[in-house]
């Protein structure tokens, strides 16, 4: 089922972007044009009555949109996995001895290599999801990996590689 989210000017305030959830319940944001973000709940008998606003810092904002997004990513690669047989996913930390430390995700031509694809990438609690190839590794990081078994253990050992020339 698509979602539809509804975005509705609010003119000296700034946007309010709504949806109506599957249970019937409406939810929305309403960002500031100072910047400010607030979390709303409509009343479930009066879809225009607000019955919680919570407002959001930046930082609760980028939080909460990484859970919903890595809660979301791993569902599907969960679902897709149960779907395609041979299929699997695997997360790989990079070692601190990797030449690959404070190297482009480019340079390791996984996909080319492997036919595995890095489609995540977790650090100190934060989520990359959907790396492109600029995206610099630190010593540490863990890489969710999709691909055949074939394919997530030759990321495993480009990953572990520590000769700078090899």
């Amino acid at each position: 089922m698509r979602v539809r989210v509804e975005q509705t000017a609010l003119p000296g305030i700034g946007v309010r972007h709504d949806m109506v959830t599957e249970s019937g319940r409406r939810l929305g944001v309403v960002s500031h044009r100072n910047g400010r973000r607030d979390l709303v709940l409509y009343d479930p008998d009066d879809p225009d009555s607000c019955q919680h606003d919570i407002p959001l810092t930046d930082d609760e904002a980028e939080a909460l949109a990484d859970i919903l997004g890595a809660s979301l990513m791993l569902g599907q690669l969960t679902g897709l996995r149960d779907q395609a047989a041979g299929l699997l996913t695997e997360q790989i930390a990079i070692p601190a001895g990797s030449k690959y430390v404070n190297r482009r995700l480019g340079d390791t031509k996984t996909r080319t290599r492997t036919s595995a694809s890095i489609v995540a990438v977790l650090r100190e609690g934060e989520v990359f999801a959907s790396p492109g190839p600029t995206f610099r590794f630190a010593a540490g990081d863990v890489v969710v990996v999709v691909g055949t078994r074939k394919g997530l253990d030759g990321v495993t050992a480009i990953l572990a590689d520590s000769d700078p020339d090899g």
